[in-house]
């Protein structure tokens, strides 16, 4: 089967040929499905940002090529018009993108682009709006009257609203309260399931990631250095640690139990299934 969107041996050289030449990216191989719902974790300049940037062409690979459903995304000049409404990229704080008058009108921005009807917008607009928790009386306010919570939903929805195959979020809850950040994740969980798409999401929480992503792909200086379903990354604790990120805390005290000679399986990241295995080791964890 076709990879949804895929990358090979996409490299990306900042400043080329001058002092400040930068290797941000090296000969990366990444492909995604369609329905996957992918962690990029990596430390600050681990090149995680870069990379996505080139998913839906807002960067052009020094090197290497990226495909969506086959094809190359520069193959022809209306390629990536085609390629940014299938791919739809939020960037850290979106909300300083928006710049409409009304909330509606910064939803239907990308469906205008389109070309779209204006009933199919309406839709559209009512939709991305329900997916991202917004109340429809939020819509006819300028942006710049919402909270910062709800301003990132409006920029959230003005990307859904293109309904894109591939979603991609750069750390989506950064700067956000803690219950600000539950609602942008629970929201974008929720979009996930409804429409099957494949959501890219950057973040530096461990702690978030393991929750719901079905596959993590872990950056450092600029190569995949580890990719697969979180239980299989996060066995990897020293290396994770070496590269400069911090596993979840359940995973780690987990592994501290398995060292220590308890009959816990490995890969264990989430609280919920932490306190399955312990309550059923034999004879106990209290005596343990």
């Amino acid at each position: 089967m076709t990879p949804l969107i895929e990358t090979k041996k996409l490299t990306h050289v900042y400043s080329a040929g001058t002092p400040f030449e930068h290797v941000a990216v090296e000969d990366v191989d990444f492909s995604a499905s369609r329905g996957e719902f992918i962690g990029i974790i990596g430390h600050t300049g681990s090149g995680k940002s870069t990379f996505v940037q080139h998913l839906n062409g807002l960067l052009k690979p020094t090197s290497g090529s990226v495909l969506v459903e086959g094809e190359e995304i520069f193959s022809s000049p209306g390629r990536i018009r085609q390629v940014r409404s299938k791919v739809g990229l939020v960037f850290q704080y979106p909300e300083y993108q928006l710049f409409e008058e009304t909330v509606r009108a910064d939803i239907a921005y990308g469906p205008k682009n389109m070309k779209l009807d204006k009933e199919e917008i309406e839709r559209r607009v009512l939709e991305a709006a329900d997916f991202v928790g917004l109340e429809p009386e939020l819509l006819d306010k300028s942006p710049f009257d919402l909270s910062g919570g709800q301003k990132r939903r409006a920029a959230i929805a003005g990307v859904i609203a293109m309904r894109p195959d591939v979603l991609i979020l750069d750390e989506p809850t950064a700067g956000l309260d803690p219950r600000g950040r539950e609602e942008i994740i629970y929201n974008i969980r929720r979009y996930h399931a409804a429409v099957n798409g494949t959501v890219i999401y950057i973040t530096h929480s461990m702690e978030d990631i393991a929750r719901f992503a079905t596959r993590l792909v872990v950056f450092s200086k600029g190569h995949i250095a580890l990719d697969g379903p979180p239980a299989q990354v996060f066995r990897h604790v020293e290396e994770l640690e070496r590269i400069g990120l911090t596993v979840p805390s359940v995973a780690k005290v987990m592994s501290i139990l398995k060292q220590r000679g308890l009959p816990v399986e490995d890969g264990v990241y989430t609280v919920d299934r932490a306190v399955e295995v312990l309550l059923g080791l034999k004879g106990g964890v209290a005596g343990a």
